[in-house]
């Protein structure tokens, strides 16, 4: 993240849009904190530099406030973390928590000082380039949008002036270095701005002189002498009336030594096309350049090394050669072609000496004596194939030339002293949406990447009028990730919009995923498509294959047979993958020299290749016959990797697990969804069951289902033998996703039926979770043969945790709340004790459900709070995000809404990132209830459809969610006066099915009808409907704001005696006919006649049918 003062305030991420800072206020806080970046600043000077000499009372807390503000301003930016916390409190004031070189007014005023002592050491070329670097940082005036606040108008003058100095000081370089033409408009300019700087009249006077114009230096001189006598009543100093003698004498010195005559360069390389998306990488460049005289730019063919190296050649401040090594085929031709792009043929040679012959002088002597005094940026383009030659060359030329910098490119270094490599990644990309979520990025956000601009400017050269609208977003996101960003690739790309639509641009360049997309004949369709490049381009640009297999041409056998073999690795590999895998001797050393050689890059412990350098690989492993045995070793690794990891999920090394899994979750998919595709399903169907701990844990719903969904199909009804369980894992799998469909609910059903025949506790524990997931609670007369399973599972510690966890909640929709906390109790501390960070996050979460029930909201403030520092640590998404809502509804009711929002709003956020559409749902849901409880009803109703719309699954979670938006839209049509409408979406929540398995849904049904009972003027009624909810529940509904409304108006209508009597009677009524009591938790089920729902859903029923519903 870098900041900026020197124009507007501004906080912008590496070679990203700037991030809104706020008002003048904000913007003023934050420019006092970065004028002193990583020190702290007292509170005092705080206020005096906002407020000045008349502080507000209270200017403490006023002070507060305003960095409250600013922290929450910059916090939660999506991808970029919560800029907030970089504002810390200390002791004395505050502390702005960033390096003091992120802030471009502390980093002109070291590149700055720094330029100037390479000035006073003699070395103008590295003083050029500092001090242009420097003066590169400004954006318009110091602090320009807080003009107004106390402290500024001191700072910008004490930097203005800087820039001043720092301006002269290039001046003073760009003399040394015989630019005294180019400078005069800058001087001139310069000097009709500011006709007291003697300094800038003195270079202004030197550079006229030498470019010839001596009378108008010394006319340069009467205006000074003229100016400062009518305004300050002085004469000119002692240096500008020296250059004004010098001038009159024809001083030698005055005049820059010029280059040899014979070594003429020709003008600068000028660019033909705009540059996207590479400040970062320029402003490296220049700062390298700066301090080294060797720089190499490395990378991937197609990165655009050459076009960054001739962007940088353009900011050079001295002369330039550029010499394009590509066309040579012998590297001995080198030399020769630097002599020719210095402008040093062998017909321009001197007169040969006696013994020599014409044009045999040695090129590199040639060179020498060519360059030796010369500041000259001697630019090697593309290096790679002639390498040890170009290095050679380097090495000798800057021992020999101490003003000679070298910038070269290749796709490796050149591996000498005193090199500093800078590579050139891939232009940036949008990251493909996290976890399950899709694509929400607007057109100005898709095209503050680079690689997005790049493309859409590419389109506009060759389909005039092109702009990106809303429905490309998305294509243009496939193309740019599909190609890595490759900026020659999305060029290529671009250009085919002359003949094909984006849809199927999109469409051929890949499968999206983790598999390479082959054509009929064994090839990548993406070379075929980009195959047509600019005619004027060397031939190994024109298309995206030349690139490759001009890399691919220069490696040896070993480095062949490895890269091929790293093409089945989706997501890359580890180096212990990659040697277990791929079966080389040497692995390590040829990974390597494939790295060096810039096809294949680390990041973290990974070894991977951009998707273009992987598919040319793959085409060359299909080539070699290598493909099908590559996939068996891959699949076995994978399935060995995934069923050693599941055990350690349920315990203490659990997270140090989940994030190995994470670095190989794409090829986890890649490898099941290849065994498939091959029939390959016994092993399939065991990865599949080892994988679903990681998947369970990590909320990976839809990724889960599809590759479940496309296994289920080949299996059908029908298990391999001795794979019953995982069989019925895959159909968990499916169902859990939401996927539907005749076949798959068929399945769904026997799978409701077969779980409980499974051997118990079954080879995958987390089948058990997801079965619970998917059936909810059980009706009530399967109770208690569940509870009789439980206590079978009770034989395996980790099972009988869950089975204490599940017990919690059948026994909570039972309304049994002092049985579900003992239950949750015991299995938090044996979770504890496990060091299960997942299971203790589910028990929490469950604990803070009862007492929310129980009205208990600081206890649930307490658990939740707790649950989501373990979720955080785990990593755990949407367990994160269905925590947050549960600690917004308790904060809701407690009347704390700003927090309420705050927690259902990341929620929100977080269900969309990681696809969780339940848990979107209920979110939304919340921030519709707030509206509503604000007496903003349109705004709710937008809110509940909006939830709705996320919610279409069948399974019972979402069942749950619908329910209570359901609920919540009678509340709003009661709350309108809309009796009908209430009663409609009432009856809806009681049919969903939930209600004969829930006894807590049953009770916020009765209580929703009570609402509309209180509105029919029955206050009888809807006090006796108040009482069966509270019965039903196993507690009142302690500081629920709609039932307090509704008894408050039961008690005024009624009085408090017969509003007591009539909710007494209730609760006695239906508690009379529970067959499953506190105190009494094996029980029979009691039979439906008597049975609680029953009993409960004929008597709402009654007052539904009663009130019109």
């Amino acid at each position: 993240m870098r900041f900026g003062i020197l124009g507007p305030t501004e906080a912008r991420p590496d070679g990203d849009r700037p991030v809104p800072v706020g008002g003048p206020g904000l913007r003023a806080l934050l420019g006092l904190l970065l004028l002193n970046a990583g020190r702290v600043v007292t509170t005092d000077r705080l206020i005096d530099g906002l407020y000045g000499a008349e502080p507000p009372s209270g200017a403490d807390n006023a002070l507060q406030a305003q960095v409250s503000r600013l922290r929450r301003h910059l916090a939660g930016r999506g991808d970029l973390g919560d800029l907030g916390d970089l504002i810390v409190r200390e002791p004395a004031g505050y502390r702005l928590a960033v390096d003091p070189d992120d802030v471009d007014a502390s980093r002109f005023e070291r590149l700055a000082a720094e330029g100037r002592r390479a000035l006073d050491a003699g070395d103008p070329g590295r003083a050029a380039a500092l001090l242009g670097q420097a003066l590169g940082l400004w954006r318009g005036p110091a602090l320009a949008d807080v003009p107004d606040a106390p402290f500024a108008p001191a700072q910008a003058v004490r930097l203005e002036e800087l820039r001043l100095s720092a301006a002269e000081d290039l001046t003073e370089a760009g003399l040394a270095l015989g630019r005294h033409r180019d400078l005069l408009p800058e001087l001139q300019e310069r000097v009709a701005a500011h006709p007291l700087r003697e300094r800038s009249r003195g270079q202004l006077m030197r550079a006229l002189y030498a470019a010839g114009r001596p009378a108008e230096a010394l006319a340069a001189y009467d205006d000074a002498r003229r100016i400062l006598a009518d305004e300050l009543g002085a004469d000119p100093s002692a240096e500008l009336s020296a250059i004004h003698l010098a001038v009159l004498r024809s001083d030698p010195a005055l005049t820059p030594a010029s280059a040899p005559a014979s070594a003429g360069l020709g003008g600068r390389p000028v660019p033909l096309t705009s540059l996207v998306g590479r400040a970062a990488e320029l402003e490296r460049i220049d700062a390298l350049l700066a301090e080294a005289r060797l720089v190499t730019l490395t990378g991937p063919g197609g990165t655009g090394k050459t076009r960054l190296a001739l962007e940088a050649a353009t900011r050079w401040p001295g002369e330039v050669c550029l010499v394009e090594l590509a066309p040579l085929t012998d590297g001995a031709d080198v030399p020769q072609a630097v002599l020719g792009a210095l402008g040093l043929r062998e017909s321009a040679l001197a007169i040969p000496t006696p013994g020599t012959r014409q044009g045999a002088a040695d090129p590199l002597a040639r060179l020498v004596a060519a360059l030796t005094l010369r500041p000259v940026l001697l630019v090697l383009d593309n290096c790679e194939h002639v390498v040890e030659e170009a290095a050679r060359l380097a090495d000798r030329l800057l021992a020999a030339c101490p003003a000679l910098r070298v910038l070269a490119t290749g796709r490796e270094a050149l591996g000498i002293t005193g090199e500093r490599l800078c590579p050139v990644p891939p232009l940036r990309v949008p990251p493909p949406p996290a976890g399950e979520s899709a694509d929400e990025l607007t057109v100005e956000d898709a095209l503050a990447y680079p690689a997005v601009g790049l493309f859409v400017e590419r389109a506009a050269a060759v389909r005039p009028g092109f702009v990106l609208a809303p429905g490309d977003v998305e294509h243009v996101l496939r193309i740019c990730r599909a190609l890595d960003g490759l900026p020659l690739a999305v060029e290529l790309a671009a250009a085919r919009l002359r003949s094909l639509p984006l849809v199927r641009i999109a469409a051929r360049l890949g499968t999206g995923d983790g598999t390479v997309a082959m054509g009929p004949e064994g090839d990548a369709p993406r070379f075929a498509l980009l195959s047509r490049g600019s005619r004027t381009a060397q031939p190994r640009h024109r298309t995206l294959r030349a690139v490759v297999e001009w890399s691919w041409d220069l490696l040896d056998e070993p480095e062949r047979a490895l890269a091929r073999r790293l093409t089945v690795f989706a997501g890359g590999a580890t180096l212990e993958a990659a040697e277990r895998v791929c079966g080389l001797p040497d692995t390590d050393g040829v990974l390597a020299s494939l790295v060096d050689k810039s096809l294949v890059e680390v990041v973290d412990d990974r070894y991977r290749m951009l998707e273009t350098i992987r598919a040319f690989c793959a085409e060359r492993l299909a080539e070699a016959g290598e493909s099908e045995p590559m996939r068996e070793a891959h699949l076995a690794y994978v399935l060995d990797l995934a069923t050693t990891a599941d055990p350690h999920l349920r315990g203490p090394d659990q997270i140090e697990w989940l994030r190995r899994l994470d670095g190989e979750r794409d090829d986890l998919q890649a490898a099941l969804r290849r065994a498939v595709r091959a029939g390959d399903v016994t092993p399939a169907l065991r990865l599949l069951s080892a994988a679903t701990g990681y998947w369970l844990l990590r909320g990976l719903r839809g990724e889960a289902a599809r590759l479940a969904a496309e296994l289920l199909g080949r299996l059908g009804a029908t298990p391999p033998d001795g794979l019953e369980e995982e069989h019925v894992v895959c159909a968990c799998l499916v169902a859990w996703g939401g996927t539907s469909g005749p076949v798959v609910d068929a399945l769904v059903a026997e799978v409701v039926r077969r779980t409980y025949t499974l051997p118990m506790p079954p080879r995958q524990p987390f089948l058990l979770v997801l079965h619970a997931m998917i059936s909810g609670p059980p009706a009530r007369e399967e109770l208690h043969r569940l509870e009789d399973l439980f206590r079978v599972l009770d034989r395996d510690p980790w099972t009988r945790m869950l089975s204490r966890f599940s017990l919690s909640y059948l026994k909570t929709f039972d309304g049994r709340l002092d049985e579900a906390e003992q239950e949750l109790t015991g299995a938090l501390r044996d979770a504890r004790a496990a060091g299960d960070v997942w299971l203790r996050v589910m028990v929490l979460s469950a604990m803070s459900d009862v007492a929310d029930r129980r009205g208990h909201l600081e206890r649930v403030e307490a658990l939740t709070n707790e649950a989501l520092d373990l979720a955080e640590r785990l990593g755990a998404t949407a367990d994160l995000a269905e925590t947050l809502c549960r600690r917004a509804w308790a904060r809701m009711r407690s009347g704390d809404t700003d927090s309420a929002r705050a927690d259902f709003e990341r929620a929100a956020e977080l269900s969309r990132r990681t696809g969780a559409p339940e848990a979107l749902a209920t979110a939304l849901l919340g921030l519709g209830e707030l509206a509503r409880l604000g007496g903003d009803l349109p705004e709710a109703r937008r809110w509940y459809e909006t939830a709705l719309a996320e919610c279409t699954a069948e399974w019972f979670n979402a069942e749950e969610t619908r329910s209570h938006v359901y609920l919540a839209l009678g509340w709003a049509a009661q709350m309108s006066g809309e009796t009908a409408e209430a009663l409609a979406w009432h009856r809806r929540a009681l049919t969903t099915g939930l209600g004969t398995r829930s006894l807590t849904m049953t009770a916020a049904v009765a209580e929703g009808v009570a609402g509309v009972a209180v509105l029919e003027e029955a206050p009888e009624r809807a006090a006796w409907l108040l009482g069966v909810g509270a019965a039903l529940r196993g507690a009142p509904a302690a500081r629920d704001p709609d039932v307090a409304r509704i008894e408050a108006r039961c008690r005024a209508a009624l009085g408090d005696d017969a509003f007591d009597r009539a909710y007494a009677e209730a609760e006695a009524f239906t508690r009379q006919r529970m067959p499953v009591t506190a105190g009494s938790a094996g029980g029979s089920a009691g039979g439906s006649a008597g049975g609680t729902e029953t009993a409960a859903l004929t008597v709402i029923e009654g007052h539904l049918s009663a009130l019109g519903g």
